[in-house]
């Protein structure tokens, strides 16, 4: 078994890559430069196994990046498996999309993950937490050369100084780091989460697709139930657009109360209700910020690379994140591989990475604006409508999931209406 969770005491002074993160994406970005050959180290602020806020779905973007790393098989062999997202309206109308998916609690897929980037020969040490980045002028150019580290949980952590001639930021939503580091835009979230795990073996039956609800009095939220592995669901809900921007020209919080949007959810749809009147909570309600659109950070500096969702690789609409995360990750990587490989410079390092990340962009920019209908959940009625007098419009949204169609000009309201009322 690879070696999790090394002490603060043994870290290195030197490394080919730093990975500050040891989520999806910085576990991700850890192997594949390790199976390069690189010397990763990769830190956490928490020890592994740990808890993470999310909606566990793991999307057609998920399955890619898994298989990309070479986990798949061993996350599918752990994950519930599902055929379908549900869509439910306000009227209660439904439609099933059908797409490659599964969930798995994120205390499990993060520790595959982890594990996996330990396996192709990163170090990971946990927990230790990053607090500046050490920076020199190279060629009349601030450079990221490393990291100032600090032992978590002690009362004299001490300090470290990891030398590296790349770091990798996949520290998440928080923006603590990525302010230490200059490349915060933006400190508020896209969006606001919350979730929590009932166990509940009679609804196994009930509910086997990934749910997705839209209703007025979630006050332009959505809630959702996504069934897991041994009778336990992963039900929450979040709000997108949390976070608008006042009179001063500063983002300030919506009035929303998240605990309120999820319990009119637990009144509005009734697998919801049923879920939690007949089943036995495992754990307590728990939120989490969205950082959403690739939007809210610098991409990169000379010697530091932002990926994940501390780079906002969350989609909006649904909130989903952990496949983007992994390919942000992976393309993080596979720019230092083919940069030290080709002997190139360290901006075109950065140019070759944030190409790639504008290259998804179309992919953000259709799901924000998607993201009307939680604004106007009436249009979910409209689109369940459309969508059952063609059977060509559900294989159309299909495609939109799986990634293998994106309509053309999708920035535009009149592309998404043609994805819904177009016949095939």
């Amino acid at each position: 078994m690879p070696i999790l969770n090394r002490p603060f005491a043994e870290l290195p002074t030197h490394c080919d890559v730093l990975v500050i993160g040891a989520g999806p994406a910085g576990s991700a970005a850890a192997r594949t430069l390790a199976q390069a050959g690189f010397d990763v180290v990769m830190i956490d602020t928490h020890a592994f196994p740990r808890d993470k806020i999310c909606g566990d779905g793991l999307i057609p973007d998920a399955h890619h990046a898994l298989r990309k790393l070479g986990v798949l098989d061993e996350v599918m062999g752990m994950a519930q498996h599902a055929t379908h997202v549900g869509i439910t309206g306000p009227r209660g109308g439904n439609i099933k999309v059908p797409g490659s998916l599964a969930v798995l609690p994120r205390k499990e897929l993060d520790m595959v993950l982890c594990r996996a980037a330990a396996q192709a020969g990163a170090r990971m040490f946990a927990p230790v937490k990053f607090t500046a980045p050490i920076e020199e002028d190279i060629g009349g150019v601030k450079t990221v050369v490393g990291a100032r580290l600090q032992a978590v949980g002690h009362d004299d952590p001490g300090t470290h100084e990891l030398r590296a001639p790349w770091v990798v930021m996949a520290t998440g939503a928080a923006t603590q780091a990525t302010q230490a580091a200059d490349m915060c835009t933006r400190r508020t979230p896209s969006g606001i989460a919350l979730r929590g795990y009932v166990k509940n073996p009679a609804m196994k039956t009930r509910i086997t697709d990934l749910d997705v609800v839209w209703h007025p009095r979630m006050k332009g939220g959505y809630g959702w139930i996504f069934p897991c592995p041994g009778d336990v669901f992963n039900i929450g809900a979040g709000v997108v657009h949390s976070h608008k921007v006042g009179k001063d020209g500063r983002h300030v919080m919506q009035d929303v109360n998240l605990r309120e949007v999820f319990q009119a959810f637990t009144e509005v749809h009734a697998p919801a209700r049923d879920l939690i009147a007949t089943g036995e909570w495992t754990g307590e309600l728990k939120g989490a910020p969205l950082r959403c659109s690739l939007n809210g950070a610098l991409y990169s500096r000379p010697g530091l690379l932002v990926t994940g969702e501390a780079a906002g690789s969350t989609y909006d609409f649904t909130g989903e994140g952990i496949g983007k995360a992994m390919q942000t990750g992976i393309l993080a990587a596979e720019a230092v591989i083919e940069g030290r490989a080709k002997q190139r410079s360290s901006a075109d390092i950065r140019a070759t990475y944030e190409a790639g990340l504008l290259a998804l962009k179309p992919r953000f920019d259709m799901y924000e604006k998607a993201s009307t209908v939680n604004a106007y959940p009436w249009l979910i009625d409209l689109l369940v409508w459309s969508a059952k007098r063609s059977p060509g419009r559900i294989q159309r949204m299909s495609g939109v999931l799986e990634e293998t169609h994106i309509p053309k000009g999708l920035v535009s309201l009149k592309s998404l209406a043609r994805l819904v009322f177009v016949r095939s």
